[in-house]
């Protein structure tokens, strides 16, 4: 028995997500759909005569499921995610990495040859493995509260072939005061804000790895506290959450880091506070 044409599917799978309300339908049917037949998207596109058969009938029929009424991530439905040369396993135990989170990496791009970093929060690895893939002359570790969530970023490093130091902590308690710059993506969303977050995030991303208290800034203020007291640490780069630069510059300052800058995402939110101690 012939299976549905390939376009036939994506059309179908297409009108489903959109009634759902997601933002991309067009993109998630196409990224499911080539996931599903283990092929890149542009033959997805161009090959008139592939077809949906077989298991794949019932594994995309699953996919679009999942997207169109549970509102799963793409992400999580694939088990994969690109983030700067790195494809990586992703799933619940994580949050998804972002494009904005390349800012972190990038900023750490410009250190010393052989600097030590860490990276704190570092879920599944993704700051720390892109890092290490780009410098591999950098000495780089990372730490992360969720055993769960290292354990997938220790996979990745295993599967990536990369060189990471893995450290369960809670920020920086019980970690030798060693590193020359501290990155981190922590959790920043207030409280209060849960109710506009999209069902996507919601429902699915790790809760632990996105609220910080009434104003987001619980984890962070304890970053830079502990930070206070780490003197050896020249440099830092954090990740924050819109309208937060002010109040995380400030608080940066106190921390003893006496140059402080900020850099926007391709949104024009100012998305990473950097700052370095003078000496």
């Amino acid at each position: 028995m012939r299976g549905t044409p390939a376009r036939d599917a994506l059309d179908g799978a297409i009108t489903a997500i959109a009634a759902a309300g997601c933002e991309t339908p067009r993109l998630d049917a196409e990224v499911m759909l080539a996931h599903v037949l283990g092929v890149g998207r542009a033959r997805l596109l161009s090959d008139r005569e592939l077809s949906v058969e077989g298991p794949a009938v019932r594994a995309f029929q699953n996919a679009v499921r999942r997207r169109a009424v549970e509102r799963e991530p793409v992400a999580y439905i694939t088990g994969t995610r690109g983030f700067r040369r790195l494809e990586l396993d992703v799933d619940r135990r994580a949050l998804i990495p972002r494009p904005e989170t390349e800012l972190l990496v990038e900023a750490a791009l410009e250190l010393e040859q052989g600097a030590r970093v860490l990276d704190v929060c570092t879920g599944s690895g993704a700051v720390a493995l892109a890092l290490k893939d780009e410098r591999p002359d950098l000495q780089v570790s990372a730490s992360e509260l969720s055993e769960e969530a290292l354990a997938l970023a220790r996979a990745n490093a295993e599967r990536l072939g990369l060189e990471v130091r893995w450290l369960h902590a809670d920020l920086l308690d019980g970690i030798p005061d060693d590193f020359d710059a501290v990155l981190a993506n922590p959790p920043y969303v207030a409280d209060s804000e849960r109710g506009s977050l999209a069902p996507e995030i919601l429902r699915h991303e790790p809760a632990a790895a996105l609220f910080a208290g009434t104003d987001g800034l619980a984890v962070i203020e304890e970053l830079l506290c502990q930070l206070a007291g780490r003197p050896r640490v020249a440099s830092v780069a954090i990740e924050i959450g819109a309208g937060q630069h002010t109040a995380v510059a400030q608080r940066m300052r106190t921390a003893g880091f006496g140059h402080v800058e900020c850099r926007s995402d391709l949104a024009g939110i100012e998305r990473v506070v950097l700052g370095a101690r003078r000496r």
